[in-house]
């Protein structure tokens, strides 16, 4: 294996680069009456990747997530914008049907529920797997036409888990490297998937297998036992190294982190500040509790909005003194499960507040749609409680967005114990099953009545936490065992330039 521990220099000097391969490029194309724009998109893991492609040098490739714009302007506006960034950019053009049937269809109707532990929700339409495995060829064929003899490819996300084996069999020699955001699955629930051995394997033309937890690196290690017993197993405390027909790959821990700086000193800015505490105004005497979730079944505002109504039950005395905000943006609003979510939402609101509203308190606050980022700040920073309550989630940011965000220390993080983040923050949050209507309910309660000497020391150390295993220290850690040796201080960005 060839040696890449390279020093972090000039990207000029250097012949290796980075090729990030993800479902999405990391841009959002918009039409404007007669002509089309483009701008960068949103979000840490953008962030800490765009400053790598710049000092390190490589190419983002992935689909532009928009099909109605001829090629001609679409390759002008991909060329417009790696002009402004500094790094090129490479589209993989999937038709409306690659879309449906390997997005909508492989990615949402089988991955995501069963890797959520919600298997009754999966449609495993032969069609969807068949689709898949056309549309990694379409993505290998564009890594291939990008990729130059020592560069690291590095593929983000459950969509592309086969796109290693893809790369293989076209004879592509790099060095294949892949990070899951969501969780991994325990044998009893990844079984149920058709292709379970073909997945697998897959997976194991990566020479580096990031995860999220160790709870996913376990469940990875006992599917591995099970369906592939001739592969060879070695374990470190948070690795593990494998060897199946002479390839050797190594599985790791690696939780993904936030740009903590960038959200502290955004919220710090008088305007979010000010925004803040006219929100204040509106509640005084009030605690408010914040839910902010993308409409999806994994994230269990159903149970959510259960287990306030129950404590607003079990304790009057919280009548009036809390308000919950749950703020709910749109997501996939063409397939009917997440309309008949959506329905079911708005009757459970509007059901709890016709049960308890009172002249001049209304419980629940609710939202749907997208929210501006100066919004989402402001409401990071007034929300006494953040009830991050996931039936499964890989990691879940809301929850470092919202500690980076406190910034008098006097919040208190609600966890669901099925999110990732639980391993790494469940120390000093108050840990909840999201199944347990009772135990969410009292663990509302408790939250309410900590005082702020309670609250603080909790918040620094999650605060302390957040900060120093950031997205750029996870950039650095997962690149480290891929043999890129990154220099640290390089990554962060600067306090002047946080917008």
């Amino acid at each position: 294996m060839r040696s890449m521990k390279r020093p972090l220099s000039d990207k000029k000097n250097i012949a290796m680069r980075i090729l990030f391969v993800s479902n999405r490029l990391p841009i959002v194309i918009e039409q404007q009456e007669c002509d089309w724009s483009i701008h960068r998109g949103s979000g840490g893991l953008v962030t800490a990747l765009d400053s790598v492609l710049k000092r390190w040098g490589g190419v983002w490739i992935g689909w532009p997530g928009e099909s109605g714009i001829e090629a001609e302007k679409l390759d002008a506006l991909l060329a417009e914008f790696s002009q402004r960034e500094g790094y090129p950019i490479a589209a993989v053009p999937l038709s409306d049907e690659d879309y449906t049937n390997f997005y909508e269809g492989f990615c949402n109707q089988i991955i995501w529920p069963l890797f959520h532990d919600l298997q009754s929700l999966c449609n495993f339409q032969p069609d969807f797997w068949a689709n898949a495995l056309k549309v990694e060829k379409l993505f290998a064929e564009v890594v291939q036409s990008q990729a130059q003899p020592d560069d690291l490819i590095w593929v983000q996300d459950y969509h592309l888990m086969g796109l290693g084996k893809a790369l293989a069999d076209r004879g592509v020699q790099n060095k294949l490297a892949f990070f899951l955001h969501i969780p991994f699955p325990p044998p009893d629930i990844f079984c149920k998937l058709p292709w379970r051995k073909e997945v697998l394997k897959a997976l194991l033309h990566y020479e580096v297998i990031g995860l999220q937890s160790m709870r996913d690196l376990k469940n990875f290690s006992d599917c591995v036992n099970q369906l592939l017993p001739d592969v060879e197993q070695r374990h470190t405390p948070r690795q593990m190294r494998m060897t199946l027909e002479g390839r050797a790959s190594v599985a790791g821990v690696f939780p993904i982190g936030i740009d903590h700086e960038q959200y502290a000193v955004a919220a710090a800015r008088p305007e979010i500040t000010k925004s803040a505490a006219e929100l204040r105004a509106n509640f005084p005497g009030q605690q408010i509790i914040l839910g902010l979730d993308r409409l999806d079944y994994t994230k269990g505002i159903p149970y959510r909005l259960r287990s306030f109504e129950r404590a607003l039950e079990r304790y009057p005395d919280l009548h009036k003194k809390v308000t919950l905000f749950q703020v709910v943006v749109p997501s996939r609003e063409t397939v009917q499960q997440y309309q008949d979510l959506k329905a079911e939402i708005e009757q459970m609101v509007a059901r709890i507040n016709g049960k308890f509203t009172e002249p001049g308190w209304v419980p629940i606050h609710y939202v749907f749609r997208h929210v501006e980022h100066d919004e989402l700040l402001a409401w990071y920073r007034v929300a006494d409680i953040a009830l991050v309550t996931p039936l499964k989630d890989g990691m879940n940011l809301v929850a470092k967005e919202y500690c980076a965000c406190q910034l008098d220390g006097n919040g208190v993080l609600v966890l669901s114990e099925f999110a990732g983040a639980a391993e790494q923050l469940g120390r000093w949050a108050v840990l909840v099953n999201p199944y347990d209507i009772d135990c969410v309910a009292d663990a509302i309660k408790l939250a309410v009545l900590m005082t702020p000497a309670e609250r603080r020391p909790a918040m620094e150390k999650l605060r302390t936490n957040i900060r120093e295993q950031n997205v750029h220290w996870w950039l650095t850690q997962f690149l480290k065992v891929c043999g890129i040796h990154l220099n640290e201080p390089m990554l962060s960005v600067p306090t002047d330039k946080v917008a």
